[in-house]
């Protein structure tokens, strides 16, 4: 559910509900209900969420189960580097 998704990303991003309400504009009572599933985001703020935390709107809502890792600006050699790692921590190495 987005709300768990919501509480996750947030925290892995080592943010309180305060700095994320800031962040977006809202009050903290409003990511709190978010995150206790009282009330979901509106479009806008999916957006804004997914943007935020670099993943898909369709990971956040739920729709898609796999994260998205943003290689923006890496080289080549970065980027093989931790497709290596992803197959390894998978079992998938060759």
């Amino acid at each position: 559910m987005i709300c768990d998704r919501i509480k996750l990303l947030r925290e892995k991003s080592g943010m309180t509900q305060s700095e994320l309400s800031r962040k977006l504009g809202i009050t903290r009572s409003g990511v709190n209900a978010w995150e206790m599933g009282l009330s979901i985001p509106s479009t806008q703020y999916v957006v804004e969420l997914a943007l935020l935390f670099n993943v898909s709107t369709d990971y956040l809502l739920g729709l898609n189960s796999t994260a998205t890792v943003s290689v923006a600006g890496l080289q080549d050699r970065e980027i093989a580097a931790i497709v290596e790692l992803i197959n390894c921590l998978k079992g998938n190495t060759k």
